[in-house]
């Protein structure tokens, strides 16, 4: 009898990592959870974390640390010791909104010369409630610079059961999946879901005008806000997101609705004043 590979989780702690991380466990699998606070830590700034974090793992859940691209040493390590499959947390739209670091990511992904498998969702819907969102919804205004253009939002717990099917079944290598939600919906409808699931009023602002002015409060630079700017202004002209059928099609569940998602983060005290 063979023992099951070990699979190590790179942010651990973060919004997908600590989700696979529980649903491969549950399965019984071994599982390497590693993040600069947890028990096996890993630090992108830190490369003498980065041998004792892999061990022996086979396999590798991998994703671009906060603003900054991945180290090709890292993944070139990897693959040195002993991973031969990576799966990759990357974004839909990078090529619109011109995303450098992730596109660079999937380019290095690709030519590690193992299994890997791209996994491309499109807005988390947990930014509405552990996310960059969540101070806006408090304060009852979202402001983002597009308009009413409809995204196909996805929930976490969709990302992370295609990551873990990817990580343990076979048949996924060389794959791109674009993840979405069962629909697309405009910020304007997603912001009066929440309030009537959080019992508060939540607006929503599209426009460029309004969107400068708050980030100019939080003291970015002009030029951080005109590039984020016109990013989002490419996003608005892609047009309308298209809902994927994907999440069914490798984990055999249907997506979660952005509904169930609002009311179970309204229920946990999310939005709570």
């Amino acid at each position: 009898m063979t023992s099951s590979p070990s699979i190590l989780i790179l942010g651990a702690s973060g919004t997908t990592g600590r989700r696979v991380t529980r649903l491969l466990r549950g399965q019984g699998h071994t599982v390497r959870a590693a993040s600069r606070h947890s028990d096996i830590r890993f630090d992108w700034t830190d490369s003498s974390t980065w041998e004792a974090a892999l061990g022996a793992s086979s396999r590798l859940y991998l994703m671009a640390p906060h603003e900054q691209p991945i180290p090709a040493e890292f993944v070139s390590l990897a693959v040195s010791r002993s991973v031969r499959r990576i799966v990759l947390l990357s974004s839909q739209a990078i090529e619109v909104m011109g995303d450098e670091r992730l596109m660079a990511a999937e380019r290095l992904v690709r030519g590690a010369g193992v299994e890997w498998t791209l996994v491309r969702p499109d807005w988390f819907n947990q930014n509405f409630d552990e996310g960059f969102f969540r101070p806006s919804i408090l304060a009852g205004r979202i402001a983002l610079p597009v308009g009413d253009t409809k995204q196909a939002f996805v929930d976490a717990d969709d990302i992370a059961a295609v990551v873990a099917t990817a990580l343990t079944e076979d048949g996924h290598a060389g794959r791109s999946y674009e993840l979405s939600g069962p629909r697309a919906l405009g910020f304007a409808e997603a912001a009066a879901i929440i309030g009537r699931a959080a019992g508060r009023a939540v607006h929503f602002a599209g426009d460029p005008d309004t969107y400068r002015a708050e980030q100019k409060t939080l003291g970015l630079p002009d030029e951080t806000i005109q590039g984020a700017i016109q990013a989002f202004s490419a996003l608005k002209e892609r047009g309308d997101a298209a809902p994927t059928d994907t999440v069914r099609a490798v984990t055999g569940r249907a997506p979660k609705p952005f509904e169930t998602y609002a009311a179970e983060a309204a229920a946990s005290g999310a939005w709570a004043p």
